[in-house]
């Protein structure tokens, strides 16, 4: 769970001495949750160590990249980052030593170009929604002049995408913008659809004897993408081989002059037409089996979010767009992003403990936007089975919209709840139907499911609720006649101290649960703190709640998020409602195992009755052996 952070210069610092230095990073992106990292070398427990970071929520090494899931303060920590990079992450010779295979390369050079830009298409997008709620109040609006201007501004970042590709693909390729620029300009100038439409008209139009295609460029992607790539190459080609006094000139002469007719002649027409078949392949099978189409999106694309993968259907999209005028991957998209919403929402009903509530509150508002990480990582896939209804429940609302041939009619850079205008059109008045009931059917079934089912809340962060309901039925406590005005507890474990402040995981550093202190575990076994009876153990054997004696009511979390190893690493030793003396065996884990699944292995000691307490007096040592002193507690 990421804690607030303020120094953000500190976090990519922590960051970059975890995975190496800058000396191991290829390149850095970042996306609207995530800090995207290549790496020359994976580091082992690099993954473990960032994920504890306060700040971060989480890490996923998946398709070469090293992605830090930070959430809305990605933006200032990756700036931070990049600063701290600099030329670090690039060989002399301007090439990445680590290539990755060519699947990897593919996914983070898609995610590393679209990334930067994508709330400019998602913006546009929704002026185009709006214009159409617009005239559908106000018919005549479509022939004014405010409304051509608007219609105009919607546009322009679709008509010029290829500039945006530039700019971006020229930063990921070590490319000079400029000469990007200026070559990828030359794809949409109206002088080429000029060209264009003449040749569409039947009209052979050649350069240097060879027949042009009819291709246009505007609102493509591959054709300036790999325009871009391939100058990465000519363009170091020609910087080793002119004279350096001729250089500024002649290497974006030469680079221009080889690059715009190649992509006119070739590249453009065959990535285009690789681009259209992909899109015509999806369309076949949304004509033939829509139901299927919708099952395998409406189900499956929040899986695609996990893995950072998502950036790669956006040339399909765009090429259905510059086709046929409209999409349906969209619109069954939007669904699987409401289902994911719905099942955030679904939490927020159920849960008892106040951190869920907030963090679902927050991760719900998201979603409503498009953004679905905070969602996934801060909720449904922590507790996996909101995760879970979520897909199902987007399967379910995109077959039954199927029906309706749902499609968006206005590119959505971000589909949400927000952009379902965007299936509005006159020619297909029942592509909105589709999408609003399929999107009621993905926000309602998920809420259902989760109050039915619930959703396997980490109940040992509920473990204060229990143990504050007070004494067993029928059992009195013996610390009410105790006299004593301080209680020593000892040391349930042998480890490195840690402030509670300092644990991260924002549940037990703010206080909320209640005060103690953390311990990061040396050995493999936690003792009774004190005499006392077991009063609450967690089903999957990771928590622990003691009430001494006197009445103090200690829980024991051995490590974070360990829920999600549903027990295998612990054995229990005793019972609920056993009563136990000081320095007896209560659990056993494996540290190793913790670790080697990415989780943090550090025990915070809570006293979740602390508000019958005046002070905590702890020990003031680093480190501490089981049975030692742990802290005093003043009545």
């Amino acid at each position: 769970m990421a804690e607030k952070v303020r120094d953000y210069n500190k976090l990519a610092s922590d960051i970059l001495n975890a995975i190496g230095g800058k000396e191991n990073v290829i390149s850095a992106t970042r996306c609207a949750t995530r800090l995207r990292i290549v790496l020359k070398h994976s580091k082992p427990k690099a993954k473990e160590t960032v994920t504890a970071m306060p700040g971060v929520i989480t890490v996923v090494e998946n398709n070469g990249q090293f992605q830090v899931v930070i959430g809305q303060h990605v933006g200032e920590v990756y700036e931070a980052f990049a600063d701290l990079v600099g030329e670090g992450a690039i060989d002399e010779d301007g090439e990445s030593k680590h290539k990755g295979t060519i699947l990897n390369r593919v996914i983070a050079t898609m995610s590393a170009v679209f990334a930067p830009f994508v709330y400019i298409l998602a913006a546009a997008g929704i002026l185009q929604g709006s214009l159409i709620l617009i005239n559908l109040v106000f018919p005549t609006f479509e022939n004014t002049g405010t409304y051509e201007v608007l219609s105009m501004m919607s546009w322009a970042p679709f008509t010029f995408l290829p500039i945006f590709i530039a700019i971006t693909a020229a930063k990921h390729f070590k490319v000079n913008t400029y000469i990007a620029v200026a070559a990828t300009a030359a794809l949409v100038t109206p002088e080429w659809a000029d060209i264009a439409g003449r040749v569409a008209s039947g009209e052979t139009v050649t350069f240097l004897g060879i027949a042009l295609s009819e291709t246009t460029y505007t609102s493509s992607v591959l054709p300036p993408l790999f325009l871009v790539w391939i100058l990465s190459y000519v363009e170091k080609f020609f910087n080793k081989k002119t004279p350096e006094v001729i250089r500024p000139l002649f290497v974006p002469l030469f680079s221009i002059l080889i690059m715009v007719p190649l992509v006119l002649l070739i590249i453009g027409p065959l990535t285009t037409g690789g681009a259209n078949a992909i899109a015509n392949g999806y369309n076949y099978l949304v004509d033939v089996f829509p139901a299927l189409a919708g099952a395998i999106i409406g189900g499956f694309w929040q899986v695609i979010v996990i893995f950072g993968i998502h950036w790669g259907v956006t040339p399909m999209v765009l090429a259905n767009f510059e086709q046929y005028g409209m999409d349906s991957f969209q619109a069954y998209q939007t669904i699987a992003v409401v289902a994911q919403v719905g099942a955030v929402f679904g939490v927020l009903l159920k849960a008892k403990n106040k951190e869920t509530k907030k963090i679902s509150t927050s991760a719900g508002i998201t979603g409503i936007f498009g953004i679905t990480e905070p969602a996934i990582y801060g909720v449904t896939l922590r507790f996996k089975k909101p995760f879970i209804f979520g897909c199902i429940s987007g399967a379910v609302g995109a077959i039954v919209a199927s029906f309706f041939k749902p499609s968006y009619f206005a590119y959505a850079g971000l589909p949400s709840p927000i952009t379902i205008v965007n299936a509005i059109d006159s020619e297909y008045p029942m592509s909105i139907w589709g999408v609003l009931i399929g999107s009621a059917i993905a926000v309602v079934l998920p809420i259902i499911l989760v109050q039915i089912f619930g959703f396997g809340e980490d109940t040992a962060k509920q473990a204060n609720e229990t143990l504050a309901t007070g004494q067993e039925e029928g059992e009195e406590s013996s610390g009410k006649d105790a006299l004593q005005n301080e209680e020593e507890i000892a040391s349930p474990l042998t480890g490195k101290l840690t402030a509670l402040s300092e644990v991260p995981d924002q549940v037990f550093s703010s206080g909320a649960m209640g005060q103690g202190v953390a311990i990061e575990p040396d050995g493999n076994e936690v003792s009774a703190p004190a005499d006392g009876t077991i009063v609450f153990i967690a089903p999957t054997k990771h928590a622990i709640g003691v009430r001494t004696n006197s009445g103090i009511e200690l829980l024991i979390h051995v490590g974070l998020e360990t829920v999600e190893l549903n027990g295998e690493p612990f054995t229990v030793h005793v019972e609920d409602g056993q009563r136990v003396h000081q320095g007896d065996k209560l659990i056993t884990f494996d540290k190793e195992m913790i670790r080697e699944k990415g989780l943090a292995a550090i025990t915070p000691i809570i006293i979740t009755n602390m508000t019958q307490y005046q002070e905590v007096i702890e020990e003031g040592k680093d480190e501490i052996k089981t049975g030692d002193k742990l802290f005093n507690i003043v009545k």
